[in-house]
Formats: structure tokens, sequence, C-alpha cells
């Protein structure tokens, strides 16, 4: 049979418009599948994946706290085998001018002044924070802070944050929630070791950076003196004497005629 012209043209017209789809027609199907991005580890997880390994660390460390118009002080950590702990904090109490240990055992947390030391005094119950009076604050970082931050009840916003100077440990900006009536943990930044030592850690009332080498924790702690009754030493300095007599310029005495 011979095909006409027409025809022809007919059936290639048709066979285009099939391949090339109409607008009423069902339109080719793309098969591939988009990748989803990977999820982002949560900063708060990765924060209390180190802070559970700080928890079950027992060890003697040395850091430095340097604060805003003061010159550098020394603190000593020991977190002891059976759980007590001790935090010697070179001027801790009367405005810097003295040094104390604050010391925790089963019985109860102890203040003790140190160089020289003049005894310890109960303070508070075991476990429990300190009178804001006498309360250097320094020592919640190795003990109650952990349990705030592996504590997925209690609001935290917890965000990655630069490396503070002088440690390469990973670094996470903490703020507790804004409803607290008193927040359970300061803002600041917390930056844990690998091995879950705290590195370094900036805070309103500092900033404490590790110095030397973690030791080994002894199988308990040991107080600087004997337990005493007393009045513990306030963290801020005491007032000054009131001026004498003869300094204000009035003499203490009439003179005679």
């Amino acid at each position: 049979m011979t095909v006409t012209t027409g025809t022809a043209l007919a059936v290639l017209t048709g066979v285009l418009v099939a391949a090339c789809g109409s607008p009423g027609g069902a339109q080719p199907q793309d098969t591939a599948t988009a990748t989803p991005a990977p999820a982002q580890p949560d900063p708060r997880n990765l924060l209390a994946a180190r802070v559970a390994v700080a928890k079950d660390q027992r060890y003697v460390a040395a850091y430095t706290l340097t604060a805003t118009g003061k010159p550098p002080r020394s603190i000593l950590v020991t977190i002891a085998a059976d759980r007590s702990w001790r935090v010697d904090i070179q001027g801790g109490a009367l405005g810097g001018t003295a040094d104390v240990a604050i010391a925790n055992r089963p019985d109860g947390q102890y203040q003790c002044p140190i160089n020289p030391a003049n005894g310890c005094i109960k303070v508070a119950a075991s476990g429990k924070r300190l009178p804001a009076a006498i309360d250097p604050r320094v020592q919640y970082l190795f003990v109650t802070w952990l349990d705030v931050l592996l504590d997925r009840q209690i609001p935290l916003a917890v965000v990655p944050a630069d490396p503070l100077a002088g440690t390469s440990a990973p670094c996470f900006a903490v703020e507790p929630g804004t409803t607290a009536l008193a927040p359970p943990i300061d803002p600041g930044t917390f930056c844990y070791s690998d091995n879950g030592i705290l590195a370094a850690a900036k805070l309103p009332f500092g900033q404490l950076m590790l110095t030397g080498e973690v030791m080994a924790a002894p199988s308990t702690i040991s107080l600087p003196g004997q337990v005493v009754d007393g009045s513990p030493l306030p963290t801020t300095a005491p007032p000054p004497p009131p001026p004498s007599a003869k300094a204000s310029g009035t003499p203490s005495v009439k003179p005679s005629h």
C-alpha cells in the first residue's frame, strides 16, 4: 500500500506529540529521590555526654581563676575516690585577702581558713548550697552543677561556643531558663576535654583555666584543721575600722589652761 505525503506528515506529527506530551497528558516522573541532610547533633546531648564522664572522674587538678580588676588566683580541686571533695581557693574570703578551703564529707560541709589554718567550721549539710554571704561559688563547677547539666528536666539553653583562649577542648555556652526564680546554675561557657576534665570555664565571677597535669585522687579528703566552733569568714571584705578621734583631727583630751 502507498502512503500519501499528507498521511505521512500526520503520522509524524502524532509521534512527536506523544513523545513531548500534551498539556492534558501524563507527565514523565522523576524517579530520583533527594538524600535528606544528616541531622545535627543536639549541643545539649554533646555537653551531657562529656559531663557524664566528668561525674565519674576522681582527681586532683590545679586551676587559675582570673577576674576583672583582680590578680590571678590559684584553685586546687580534689575529688576523692569516696566522693568526698575539697576546693582550696586563694583569696576566697574577706574580699580576696583570706584563703579558704570548702570541703564536703558525709557528715557535713566545712569552711576552713588556710595559711594559717584556724580550724574548720561546719557551714551546711553535705551537698547543700552554702549561705550566700560565705559562698565563693567556684566549687559548684566540680560538683553540684554536673547534676544540673545532666538533668533534662531543668530548662537550659545550650549552644556550641568558640574555644576559650588557652584550651582546645570543645566549649558550650549555657543559659538557664528565664522563668527560674533561683537559677540552678550560673550562665557561662563550659569546656570539657574528652576524658571529662573541666579544661576551662567562663562565668560571672571569672574565668577558670586548667594548669598543669591532672593527678591521681586520694582515697578521701583531709581537712586542713580540726573541726571547731565559730563563725565562718564572709566572702566580702570587712568594713574599715572607724577613724580614731586622733586621726580625725579632734583631740581626745582637752588642753588644760
